[in-house]
C-alpha cells in the first residue's frame, strides 16, 4: 500500500498542518479525526488496516488530516468567540488547501467523500453540507450532530453556521439543496451499545426527511458501542456494499 506525509504551512490557520494519504487510486476518502485527535490517528487504531484491501485495490484513496478541535470547542483556555471563529478557519482551510491538495492527488473529476467518528462525524457532516459542490458525499460514525453540545451554551453566528441541526432545518438555498438531493452518499451510523447516541443520528435523519434529501439512517445493534470497534466494522462495510 503506498503511504506518504505531507503538509504545509496554512494560511487559513496561520499554522503547519500535515496530511497523510494513503493508496495510490480510487475514490478520494477524506478522514476527519475524533476530538483533538491528529492526522495518524486512523493509522494508529487500525482502520487504515481495516480498509487496506480496499486500499490496495485501487477503490479508495485515503486522505487524513489534523483536527484543530484542542484550539477550538476542546480548548477550556480560549474565549469562546476565538473558538468560534477558529472552526470557521478549520473549514476554510478544508475548501481552500485540502480540496484542491486532493484534486492534485487524484483528478478534478474524482469524488471526494468525507468521513468520521464522533466529532469528526459532525465535522464531516458539515463540511459535506456547506459545500456539496466540492465534496460529494459523507458517511458520519457515531456523531453528534448538534454543534452546541460542544459549545458549554455558548452560541453566535458561526456556531449557528456550523451546527448542522440548527442549519439544516432552515437551509433554503436553492443550489445546496439540490446538489444535497442529488448525492447518491449521505450515510448516518450509529451503534446502540455503550456511550453511543443513536437519537443524535435520528434527528439528523428527520432533518434530511424533512428536506427531501435522500440519505441512508443505519442503527446497529448493543454490541456495537461508541469505540473502535465499531468503526473498525462500519467503515469496512459501508465503503465495500454502498461504493
Amino acid at each position: 500500500m503506498q503511504r506518504f506525509i505531507d503538509g504545509w504551512f496554512s494560511p487559513a490557520l496561520h499554522r503547519r498542518m500535515q496530511i497523510a494519504v494513503y493508496g495510490h487510486y480510487g475514490f478520494a476518502l477524506l478522514l476527519l479525526p475524533t476530538a483533538a485527535a491528529d492526522f495518524l490517528e486512523y493509522e494508529r487504531f487500525k482502520l487504515i488496516h481495516a480498509i487496506s484491501h480496499l486500499i490496495q485495490d485501487g477503490k479508495i484513496k485515503v486522505f487524513s488530516i489534523n483536527s484543530i478541535n484542542n484550539e477550538s470547542w476542546l480548548n477550556r483556555q480560549m474565549h469562546p468567540r476565538e473558538k468560534s471563529i477558529r472552526h470557521s478557519q478549520f473549514n476554510q482551510y478544508v475548501f481552500e488547501e485540502v480540496i484542491p491538495f486532493i484534486r492534485q492527488n487524484t483528478s478534478t473529476e474524482t469524488p471526494v467523500i468525507t468521513a468520521g467518528a464522533s466529532f469528526g462525524a459532525l465535522h464531516a457532516m458539515n463540511l459535506f453540507l456547506k459545500r456539496p459542490d466540492l465534496i460529494q458525499g459523507v458517511i458520519g460514525m457515531s456523531g453528534d450532530y448538534n454543534l452546541q453540545t460542544y459549545t458549554e451554551g455558548y452560541y453566535d453566528e458561526e456556531v449557528y453556521f456550523n451546527n448542522p441541526m440548527a442549519y439544516l432545518p432552515n437551509l433554503e438555498d436553492s443550489f445546496i439543496l439540490e446538489t444535497l438531493r442529488q448525492s447518491r452518499h449521505i450515510h448516518i451510523v450509529s451503534g446502540s451499545g455503550n456511550y453511543e447516541n443513536p437519537d443524535a443520528s435520528r434527528k439528523l435523519s428527520a432533518a434530511f426527511q424533512a428536506k427531501g434529501i435522500d440519505h441512508e439512517l443505519a442503527i446497529w445493534g448493543q454490541d456495537m458501542p461508541h469505540d473502535w470497534q465499531t468503526w473498525h466494522r462500519v467503515l469496512p462495510f459501508y465503503l465495500e456494499n454502498r461504493f
